[in-house]
């Protein structure tokens, strides 16, 4: 077993068996009275961490005097955190378990960093990751599902994952080890439960040897996914621009891809679009353009030659006020400075993201608020007056990013800057003007 341990531990260069200090999760249960020893034995320095979840009542109580008898044994330093998940997860609108692994984890983190420890070791073993694989492809997923529990992600560390379940107890009998058995491990309102007690036990019979079987899989689908990445990453260099209001993809680009709605999925997954979306999103590559698209967090819309991804505003924007001698106006969506000069001698700023108007031709408050249909104004440079949603259009302004449009508007109704875009003709800088007031968008 140590032997074992050792490899695997090298062999995907988990961590230096010498010199970096590890933070052990330790319940009590079978895996982590193990993971301690072995490492114990290995000559690894560690700390253990226990937590409380605030669950079980005595039965925890007496889990957590066990673990901190056991760092007493190995002679390390002890660390033990009483969570109240249950209030956490009403708080948060989630599952008890899904309270209590984010509880955790977050509690280690601070931990390693506080002790300045390397890792995190947790007693994650072979059976672990089959199940968590089963699960995965149970419940639906993509290539990094199939993978199962990676032995290292980022500071987490799994030294046991070459390790079978039937190895780790033979171990813990040779040793004469003692552990705390969790009654929560046999219930039957967990999946993972379920799962390991009513469908595991049927392929096993199938194949004896299930655990390594899926690890060899896993191990391949892995390689298969670095593939797929590498592959998704010279297309994205190719399709994908990212600006600072939205993210544009080549439609043409990604018609030519192989998979395209597998590498549109792994695209898009940043901004939480599903699979079966994603089909959508493919299947309306010859629609006309203006087709939407919702994601959770996000809104993908057709436009002509490209998809174009933006994040959902979800306060509404309002209409909001500056008054004469304000510098700032900084609000959801939108952050202006404005600055008051003599027009004598200054050097008028360019570009779209600038407005340099006649202070005096203005009246205050200036308003600020989204463009609304009927809006016109007479885009510098022009002399006719132009609809606002007619120069949305000119300016191939996305379907999506028209929500984003806002205009600076004169006291008496007249806009005198499309924001981002271009000042009015009736505010320009002149040679008759006075003051200059700049308006900037950060």
């Amino acid at each position: 077993m140590l032997d074992q341990v050792r490899q695997y531990i090298e062999q995907h260069q988990l961590f230096s068996l010498t010199d970096d200090p590890l933070l052990v999760a330790v319940s009590g249960g079978q895996d982590s009275v193990v993971l301690a020893d072995v490492l114990h034995r290995l000559g690894v320095p560690f700390a253990v961490a226990h937590c409380h979840f605030g669950l079980r009542g005595e039965e925890a109580d007496a889990d957590e005097q066990f673990v901190r008898k056991l760092a007493k044994k190995y002679e390390v330093p002890y660390f033990a955190e009483f969570f109240q998940t249950k209030a956490f997860a009403e708080q948060e609108g989630i599952s008890t378990q899904m309270a209590a692994r984010a509880l955790r984890y977050e509690w280690f983190e601070r931990l390693r960093q506080t002790q300045n420890l390397a890792y995190i070791a947790t007693a994650h073993h072979q059976r672990d990751a089959a199940e968590t694989m089963l699960l995965n492809l149970t419940h639906g997923t993509g290539l990094a599902g199939l993978h199962g529990i990676p032995p290292k992600n980022g500071y987490l560390v799994r030294p046991l994952l070459g390790i079978g379940k039937p190895e780790l107890f033979e171990y813990l009998v040779e040793n004469h080890l003692i552990w705390r058995e969790d009654a929560s491990n046999d219930s039957p309102v967990y999946q993972r439960n379920r799962l390991r007690q009513e469908v595991l036990p049927v392929l096993r019979d199938i194949n004896p040897n299930l655990d390594q079987t899926l690890q060899f899989t896993a191990e391949r689908v892995g390689g298969a996914e670095e593939i797929v990445r590498r592959y998704v990453a010279d297309t994205a260099a190719e399709a994908q621009r990212t600006e600072a209001d939205a993210t544009y993809l080549n439609i043409a680009t990604l018609q030519r891809t192989a998979a395209t709605t597998l590498v549109l999925h792994e695209l898009l997954r940043p901004f939480g679009f599903s699979f079966p979306v994603v089909k959508d999103i493919v299947a309306a590559f010859l629609a006309e353009p203006g087709r939407r698209f919702e994601s959770p967090t996000h809104r993908l819309v057709k436009d002509r030659e490209q998809l174009v991804i933006t994040r959902k505003i979800v306060t509404k924007f309002g209409t909001h006020q500056i008054q004469a001698g304000q510098e700032v106006l900084k609000i959801d969506g939108l952050h202006l400075r404005l600055e008051l000069a003599e027009a004598a001698g200054l050097d008028i700023p360019r570009g779209k993201a600038v407005a340099a108007l006649d202070a005096d031709l203005l009246k205050f408050p200036l308003i600020v608020r989204p463009w609304q249909e009927g809006d016109w104004f007479m885009p510098i440079g022009m002399k006719g007056k132009k609809k606002l949603s007619d120069f949305l259009i000119d300016q191939k302004v996305p379907l999506n990013l028209k929500d984003n449009v806002f205009v600076l508007v004169s006291a008496d109704g007249k806009i005198a800057w499309v924001i981002g875009f271009r000042p009015d003709e009736r505010f320009k800088v002149t040679d008759a003007t006075e003051r200059v007031l700049t308006v900037k968008r950060m």
